[in-house]
Protein backbone atom coordinates (compact mmCIF):
# COMPACT_ATOMS: atom_id res chain seq x y z
CA UNK A 1 0.00 0.00 0.00
CA UNK A 2 1.46 4.14 -0.80
CA UNK A 3 1.82 5.72 2.06
CA UNK A 4 1.82 8.94 2.50
CA UNK A 5 5.15 10.27 4.42
CA UNK A 6 4.51 13.89 6.47
CA UNK A 7 6.57 16.79 4.99
CA UNK A 8 9.16 17.62 7.71
CA UNK A 9 7.27 20.89 9.00
CA UNK A 10 4.68 18.61 9.65
CA UNK A 11 7.27 16.35 12.11
CA UNK A 12 8.16 16.61 15.66
CA UNK A 13 11.73 16.78 16.43
CA UNK A 14 13.71 15.64 19.25
CA UNK A 15 14.82 18.18 21.63
CA UNK A 16 18.13 18.28 21.30
CA UNK A 17 20.52 20.74 20.23
CA UNK A 18 22.53 19.56 17.62
CA UNK A 19 19.37 17.75 15.80
CA UNK A 20 18.51 19.38 12.41
CA UNK A 21 14.68 18.86 10.88
CA UNK A 22 15.33 17.00 7.23
CA UNK A 23 13.51 18.32 4.13
CA UNK A 24 11.09 16.58 2.59
CA UNK A 25 13.40 16.55 -0.23
CA UNK A 26 16.51 14.93 1.70
CA UNK A 27 14.10 12.60 3.54
CA UNK A 28 12.79 11.69 -0.07
CA UNK A 29 16.52 11.28 -1.27
CA UNK A 30 16.65 8.99 2.01
CA UNK A 31 13.62 7.04 1.33
CA UNK A 32 14.46 6.70 -2.52
CA UNK A 33 17.99 5.32 -1.64
CA UNK A 34 16.63 2.57 0.97
CA UNK A 35 13.72 1.43 -1.72
CA UNK A 36 13.82 -2.37 -2.21
CA UNK A 37 14.02 -2.82 -6.29
CA UNK A 38 10.80 -2.94 -7.76
CA UNK A 39 9.16 -0.10 -5.27
CA UNK A 40 8.61 3.18 -6.57
CA UNK A 41 9.57 6.21 -4.04
CA UNK A 42 7.75 10.05 -5.02
CA UNK A 43 7.63 13.58 -4.25
CA UNK A 44 4.60 15.10 -5.07
CA UNK A 45 3.29 18.56 -3.04
CA UNK A 46 5.72 17.97 0.04
CA UNK A 47 4.56 14.69 0.54
CA UNK A 48 6.49 11.53 0.25
CA UNK A 49 4.82 8.29 -1.35
CA UNK A 50 6.28 4.57 -1.27
CA UNK A 51 4.82 2.71 -3.68
CA UNK A 52 4.92 -1.26 -3.87
CA UNK A 53 5.32 -3.13 -7.33
CA UNK A 54 2.56 -3.12 -9.10
CA UNK A 55 -0.01 -6.41 -9.87
CA UNK A 56 0.31 -8.13 -12.99
CA UNK A 57 -2.55 -7.01 -14.30
CA UNK A 58 -1.79 -3.00 -14.10
CA UNK A 59 1.40 -4.49 -15.84
CA UNK A 60 -0.13 -6.50 -18.93
CA UNK A 61 -1.91 -2.81 -19.50
CA UNK A 62 1.08 -0.79 -19.38
CA UNK A 63 2.56 -2.98 -21.68
CA UNK A 64 -0.02 -3.72 -24.22
CA UNK A 65 0.10 0.17 -23.82
CA UNK A 66 3.90 0.28 -25.19
CA UNK A 67 3.08 -1.82 -27.77
CA UNK A 68 0.92 0.03 -29.62
CA UNK A 69 2.62 2.94 -29.27
CA UNK A 70 5.87 0.77 -30.85
CA UNK A 71 3.26 -0.30 -33.49
CA UNK A 72 2.50 3.36 -34.21
CA UNK A 73 5.79 4.83 -34.32
CA UNK A 74 9.20 2.89 -33.92
CA UNK A 75 10.70 6.08 -33.28
CA UNK A 76 9.18 6.67 -29.78
CA UNK A 77 10.62 5.46 -26.62
CA UNK A 78 8.30 3.91 -24.23
CA UNK A 79 10.12 4.32 -20.77
CA UNK A 80 8.48 2.19 -17.85
CA UNK A 81 11.01 3.70 -14.51
CA UNK A 82 11.89 6.97 -15.63
CA UNK A 83 12.35 9.33 -12.73
CA UNK A 84 10.93 12.59 -14.19
CA UNK A 85 11.44 15.87 -12.06
CA UNK A 86 8.49 17.72 -12.26
CA UNK A 87 8.01 21.77 -11.21
CA UNK A 88 6.14 21.64 -8.14
CA UNK A 89 4.19 24.66 -5.97
CA UNK A 90 7.01 25.18 -3.50
CA UNK A 91 9.71 21.98 -3.67
CA UNK A 92 10.55 20.37 -6.42
CA UNK A 93 7.74 17.12 -7.56
CA UNK A 94 9.68 13.86 -7.87
CA UNK A 95 7.55 10.77 -10.02
CA UNK A 96 7.95 7.44 -11.88
CA UNK A 97 4.83 7.28 -13.63
CA UNK A 98 3.71 4.35 -15.20
CA UNK A 99 4.90 4.88 -18.69
CA UNK A 100 6.60 8.10 -20.46
CA UNK A 101 6.47 8.18 -24.21
CA UNK A 102 9.50 10.36 -25.59
CA UNK A 103 11.22 10.60 -28.84
CA UNK A 104 14.21 7.62 -28.55
CA UNK A 105 17.54 8.84 -27.06
CA UNK A 106 15.64 11.79 -24.98
CA UNK A 107 17.29 9.64 -21.48
CA UNK A 108 20.26 8.47 -22.82
CA UNK A 109 22.45 9.52 -19.70
CA UNK A 110 23.16 8.77 -16.27
CA UNK A 111 20.78 10.93 -14.06
CA UNK A 112 18.28 9.79 -11.88
CA UNK A 113 15.46 12.09 -12.37
CA UNK A 114 15.02 14.39 -15.99
CA UNK A 115 13.43 17.77 -17.16
CA UNK A 116 9.78 16.51 -18.55
CA UNK A 117 10.59 18.44 -21.59
CA UNK A 118 11.10 15.54 -24.40
CA UNK A 119 7.61 13.80 -22.92
CA UNK A 120 4.80 13.46 -25.13
CA UNK A 121 2.80 11.73 -22.96
CA UNK A 122 2.69 10.06 -19.33
CA UNK A 123 0.74 7.60 -18.70
CA UNK A 124 -0.69 6.08 -15.17
CA UNK A 125 -2.56 2.46 -14.38
CA UNK A 126 -4.58 3.38 -11.12
CA UNK A 127 -4.26 0.76 -8.32
CA UNK A 128 -6.18 0.71 -4.86
CA UNK A 129 -2.87 2.46 -3.25
CA UNK A 130 -2.51 5.24 -5.98
CA UNK A 131 -5.59 6.19 -8.05
CA UNK A 132 -6.73 8.89 -5.87
CA UNK A 133 -3.00 10.54 -6.50
CA UNK A 134 -3.79 9.68 -10.64
CA UNK A 135 -6.67 11.52 -10.55
CA UNK A 136 -5.51 14.22 -9.02
CA UNK A 137 -1.98 15.15 -7.82
CA UNK A 138 -0.86 13.77 -10.93
CA UNK A 139 -3.07 15.98 -13.21
CA UNK A 140 -1.40 19.33 -11.63
CA UNK A 141 2.00 17.80 -11.61
CA UNK A 142 1.59 16.50 -15.17
CA UNK A 143 -0.30 19.77 -16.35
CA UNK A 144 1.93 22.15 -14.49
CA UNK A 145 5.09 20.50 -16.42
CA UNK A 146 3.70 21.15 -19.99
CA UNK A 147 3.79 17.72 -20.59
CA UNK A 148 1.34 17.53 -23.78
CA UNK A 149 -1.14 14.55 -22.75
CA UNK A 150 -2.22 12.21 -19.79
CA UNK A 151 -2.94 9.50 -20.41
CA UNK A 152 -5.12 7.69 -17.25
CA UNK A 153 -6.25 3.86 -16.92
CA UNK A 154 -8.53 3.84 -14.50
CA UNK A 155 -8.93 0.24 -13.88
CA UNK A 156 -11.64 1.03 -10.78
CA UNK A 157 -14.01 3.31 -12.82
CA UNK A 158 -13.46 1.13 -16.12
CA UNK A 159 -12.50 4.05 -18.42
CA UNK A 160 -9.35 6.13 -20.21
CA UNK A 161 -9.31 9.46 -19.45
CA UNK A 162 -7.31 11.50 -22.27
CA UNK A 163 -6.24 15.15 -20.52
CA UNK A 164 -4.85 17.33 -23.60
CA UNK A 165 -3.77 21.30 -23.55
CA UNK A 166 -2.16 22.04 -20.07
CA UNK A 167 -2.77 25.00 -18.83
CA UNK A 168 -1.22 26.05 -15.31
CA UNK A 169 -2.56 23.28 -12.72
CA UNK A 170 -4.72 21.58 -15.44
CA UNK A 171 -5.36 20.37 -18.99
CA UNK A 172 -8.26 22.10 -20.78
CA UNK A 173 -9.43 19.43 -22.43
CA UNK A 174 -10.39 15.96 -21.25
CA UNK A 175 -11.87 12.93 -23.09
CA UNK A 176 -13.44 9.55 -21.08
CA UNK A 177 -13.89 6.77 -23.00
CA UNK A 178 -15.18 3.24 -21.66
CA UNK A 179 -12.40 0.49 -21.60
CA UNK A 180 -12.85 -1.74 -24.13
CA UNK A 181 -13.23 1.01 -26.50
CA UNK A 182 -10.92 2.78 -29.01
CA UNK A 183 -9.77 5.81 -27.79
CA UNK A 184 -8.55 8.85 -29.82
CA UNK A 185 -4.45 10.16 -28.71
CA UNK A 186 -4.18 13.71 -29.59
CA UNK A 187 -1.25 15.77 -31.19
CA UNK A 188 1.84 15.37 -30.99
CA UNK A 189 0.58 10.98 -30.75
CA UNK A 190 -2.09 10.98 -33.22
CA UNK A 191 -3.41 7.59 -33.37
CA UNK A 192 -6.18 5.67 -31.89
CA UNK A 193 -5.57 3.36 -29.24
CA UNK A 194 -7.52 -0.25 -28.78
CA UNK A 195 -8.66 -0.56 -25.12
CA UNK A 196 -10.21 -3.51 -25.92
CA UNK A 197 -7.07 -5.83 -24.43
CA UNK A 198 -7.34 -3.94 -21.28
Amino acid sequence: MAMPLPASDEASPVERPDFEVATAQETFELFSAQAPKGWRVELIEGEIYVVPPADGEHEEIVSELSGQVRDHDRGLGRYTGIGLSLPGTSDPVRVIPDLAIAPKGSFGDAQDWHAPDAVLLVAEVTSASTASRDRGLKIRAYARAGIPVYLLIDREADEAVVCSEPHGDDYTHKSLHKLGAEVPLPAPLGFTLDTAAF
